[in-house]
């Protein structure tokens, strides 16, 4: 029997350590040659790491959420008979929970154990109806009892159940007065337990590890706004027309082609505008003092996932039809969703869409993809009325927020570059005049 040690891998791109985001075993468990092991996540790519021998597990390298450098070691396998799960070989320092993290010197050092997601609740006290007076019982299995709306909401206040209450007003109506009397024959006295379940305090908490994609959202948020100086401009833009035409060439073409949605015709109108104001599709590298301005338009598009927000990207945008594009985003955001986005799918951006579709809201303020300079953030559509050539007109209208770099990036330049993609988007037909 040999013990194999086996490290974190080299994943390239000059990633230097991971985060454990899941284990597929445990001390114990007899495993396979390429049989998956751990996850663990690089920015906001997650790899699998398979097992590169047979045999069972003896020790884990630390727990979900512990950051491992490249070459530490993950996962100690004894080599030799998998199959006997039932007696697995433990040194004496292997720690009995698969959380746990070894306790040999030359294992990476232990850091504490996440705080488990706990809820404590008080749960109300049972309703006990209160009980009526003799001579007035309601049988058990009698209807609903007839009562005004307002003298059911009285007694739901009350917590008294109409069910118990002498009924005097006209075929069997229960009236304020006869609440009021039900009331008195209790000696006043409200039945306490409906008032707890409506208006118990509560004292549960949730503790809960910001750990994988949710720590590299919040690394990125927090670089994001430490090192750029923001500023977001915001302006009107008449899309009726552009919904006229993009209703049009889907009812013409949407049982061929993907369906187009608004984003193909502002990436559209982006990768035109960027041309005469270069300065916005560009990375700046702060450490070093240089910014970069690309040819390419690689376009990323933020998008909600289960797990977290994601910034897929559209290679070479500047590249594709109205259709392509569509193609490209839907096959992005389904993989992303799925969880199966690459790192090179997630990565290289030059400048940003981010769009919260109906929940758009009036105006946002877009927190910039960082080391990007710029972040186009697209509001609901709204159809208002609006003054033209003397008579009023429904329009619809839609805000872009835009945030910008105000560092490599000055106040006149982002006000005519977005006032570039309105002139586009509100006469759509230029978005096809090269």
């Amino acid at each position: 029997m040999t013990v194999h040690s086996i490290k974190v891998p080299d994943i390239g791109e000059g990633i230097a350590e991971v985060e454990l985001t899941a284990w597929h075993v445990k001390p114990g468990d007899p495993v396979t040659e390429d049989q998956g092991l751990a996850d663990v996540m690089t920015d906001k790519a997650t790899v699998e790491i398979p097992s590169p021998v047979a045999g069972t597990v003896i020790a884990l390298g630390g727990e979900v959420g512990k950051v491992l450098a490249v070459g530490a070691e993950l996962i100690r396998i004894e080599v030799g008979d998998a199959t006997r799960a039932d007696t697995p070989a433990r040194p004496p320092d292997t720690p009995a929970r698969p959380s746990d993290t070894p306790a040999r010197t030359e294992m990476p050092a232990r850091t504490p154990d996440p705080p488990l997601a706990i809820s404590v609740s008080r749960p109300p006290q049972p309703r006990t109806p209160a009980v009526p007076a003799k001579g007035t019982e309601k049988p058990l299995g009698e209807d609903r009892p007839i009562a005004s709306p307002a003298v059911r909401r009285r007694a739901w206040e009350l917590g008294v159940d109409l069910k118990n209450v002498a009924a005097t007003g006209t075929a069997g109506r229960i009236t304020h007065a006869d609440l009021d009397g039900h009331v008195a024959d209790q000696g006043g006295r409200l039945p306490a337990s409906a008032a707890v379940a409506r208006s118990a305090e509560r004292h549960d908490e949730q503790a809960i590890p910001v750990i994988g994609l949710r720590r590299r959202i919040a690394v990125k948020m927090q670089e994001s706004k430490r090192r750029i100086p923001h500023f977001t401009y915001v302006e009107e833009v008449d899309v009726t027309d552009l919904e006229v035409l993009r209703e049009q060439l889907n009812a013409k073409w949407g049982a061929e082609r993907p369906r187009l949605t608004l984003l193909p015709f502002l990436a559209r109108a982006v990768v035109l505008a960027v041309r005469t104001f270069p300065q916005v599709n560009a990375r700046f590298n702060d450490e070093d003092g240089v910014v970069t301005r690309h040819g390419a338009v690689h376009l990323g598009i933020a998008t909600q996932t289960p797990n977290g927000l994601m910034v897929p990207v559209v290679r070479h945008a500047e590249a594709r039809d109205l259709w392509s594009t569509a193609a490209e985003v839907s096959r992005l955001a389904d993989e992303a969703r799925a969880g199966r986005a690459t790192r090179a799918e997630l990565t290289g951006s030059t400048i940003t869409i981010t769009s919260l579709g109906a929940l758009g809201g009036i105006v946002t303020t877009p927190v910039i993809n960082y080391p990007e300079v710029a972040i186009i953030g697209v509001n609901r559509i709204v159809e208002r009325p609006i003054w033209r050539s003397g008579t009023v007109v429904p329009r619809r209208l839609m805000n872009l927020s835009s945030s910008f770099d105000h560092r490599v990036v000055d106040g006149v330049d982002a006000a005519q570059f977005v006032q570039s993609l309105r002139n586009y988007l509100e006469t759509p037909a230029t978005l096809f005049v090269e």
